[in-house]
């Protein structure tokens, strides 16, 4: 198996943190990146820092998150997830999109934890943003 197949990707580019009150983790989290969030929804604050985003989900404890989750941004998410399977890899949710053309996928590796692969629509299947 070819590495770049299973490594397409531009990096741990976003942090989703579940928090139970999302008012006081935005003042929070505001104060420890220095800056205000760039989308802010009862269902996800957003903060930008360069080209990282970490983002607040008062939904993530319900989800079952216990904690922070990296997502592994790729290019092409459905050749990324494929390849991660052929490793050993596990599905623990298949491609959707979350909103706004962005799609997620879960897979859970040998050891049983959790790994996200993201694609926005402005990471391209065929290798760049748009």
């Amino acid at each position: 198996m070819r590495p770049e197949r299973l490594f397409p990707n531009r990096g741990l580019l976003t942090f989703i943190v579940p928090v139970k009150d999302i008012a006081r983790a935005k003042r929070v989290y505001g104060a420890l990146l220095g800056a205000e969030p760039y989308y802010e929804q009862p269902y996800y604050v957003g903060f930008k820092i360069g080209d990282q985003e970490l983002g607040l989900d008062p939904n993530g404890h319900s989800a079952g998150q216990i904690g922070p989750i990296g997502y592994w941004h790729v290019d092409d998410i459905k050749d990324s997830l494929r390849g991660l399977i052929e490793a050993g890899a596990q599905v623990h949710q298949d491609v959707r999109d979350i909103g706004g053309g962005k799609q997620i996928a879960t897979v859970k590796d040998t050891d049983g934890n959790v790994v996200v692969r993201a694609q926005s629509p402005t990471e391209t299947a065929t290798g760049g943003r748009k």
